[in-house]
């Protein structure tokens, strides 16, 4: 039985805590919050027990972490996580600072262990699927990627002010995905940004509508476009066009009914927010993370990955605040 410490008992701890509990021969035996009252309830639910980091990183019994606490706590934990021979799992950023999110995956390649960043979008069934297909040459070589990215409402502003910004905060998963889909890195990146949902995300030095264009090494294309309203709900889309042809993955709905009448053709709004739409995904990263410490196979997204994200995130807010393209 392979034991597990959590660290965040909120939204997405949650969501992890259940899907740990649901791997074969995996047990979920510390929660972690500063919360003390919901690291109670959510240990109570799946028969674990309240404890201090401190606690959980010496107990020998803990073979891995997954890491669902707030942003600013990740490189403290993965550093300490790794030191302590823990496996990792770890929710998007490594860090919001380049230099520290390097300083994480020098710390755990010195150490040896496993660290998995948490790009759910990988894992989506039908992104996933289009990959595959992507991947057998179904249309030729990939040229141009463009993608959809739109959140229903913005975060609080107290949120956003600790949040780094939205390309370190909503993009990064954008950017993840472009680097997974055309199988290539930036070589240049070019963001501009405004503020049209809602004057107070301007009012802490942010911007809520983004365009990101991206060139990479072998001269492929990729735009990004995203935004922090949709009044319709959560947007998440992309489309490949290749040699031969095009590819493209949809919106995902409650329902796929279809109603025709002499009125109209509806079907269902978008799923509503991030917690419905890769409702399926969050399982099968988990169950990825746990069949790969059981195989010894690698990870599908690296400390690697996300300190690669992270640095296209970083280029982006230059790009946007100095109005230039960043040549990487």
């Amino acid at each position: 039985m392979l034991e597990v410490a959590l660290f965040g008992a909120g939204r997405i701890g949650r969501i992890h805590a259940g899907n740990v509990a649901r791997q074969p021969g995996v047990a979920l035996r510390y929660v972690v919050d500063v919360d003390a009252a919901a690291a109670q309830v959510l240990a109570a639910k799946h028969g674990a027990q309240v404890a201090s980091a401190e606690t959980a990183l010496a107990d020998p019994a803990v073979g891995a972490v997954v890491i669902g606490s707030s942003t600013d706590t990740h490189a403290d934990l993965i550093t300490r996580s790794a030191a302590a021979g823990k496996a990792i799992f770890c929710e998007k950023p490594v860090d919001l600072a380049v230099e520290r999110a390097r300083d994480c995956a020098a710390a755990v390649q010195r150490a040896g262990v496993v660290c998995m960043i948490g790009f759910q979008r990988r894992f989506d069934p039908t992104f996933s699927a289009l990959k595959a297909r992507l991947d057998t040459g179904e249309i030729g070589d990939p040229e141009m990627l463009v993608v959809t990215s739109r959140d229903p409402g913005a975060p609080p502003v107290d949120y956003l002010k600790r949040s780094g910004g939205i390309f370190r905060d909503m993009l990064i998963h954008d950017f993840d995905i472009f680097r997974w889909i055309l199988d290539d890195d930036a070589a240049s990146v070019y963001a501009t940004g405004s503020v049209l949902t809602d004057p107070a995300v301007g009012s802490v030095g942010d911007v809520d509508s983004t365009v990101v264009t991206l060139r990479t090494r072998r001269g492929r294309l990729a735009q990004i476009n995203t935004s922090r309203r949709a009044a319709y709900g959560y947007d998440q889309r992309f489309e490949v066009l290749g040699s031969r042809g095009m590819l493209q993955a949809g919106n995902h709905r409650p329902t796929e009914v279809t109603v025709s009448t002499a009125d109209s053709v509806s079907r269902d709004l978008p799923e509503h927010f991030f917690l419905e739409r890769y409702r399926a995904a969050y399982a099968l990263e988990m169950a990825h993370f746990f069949d790969a410490l059981a195989s010894g196979t690698p990870v599908r997204t690296s400390i690697a990955d996300g300190v690669r994200a992270l640095e296209l995130a970083d280029a982006a807010t230059t790009s946007w605040r100095e109005k230039r393209i960043v040549e990487l």
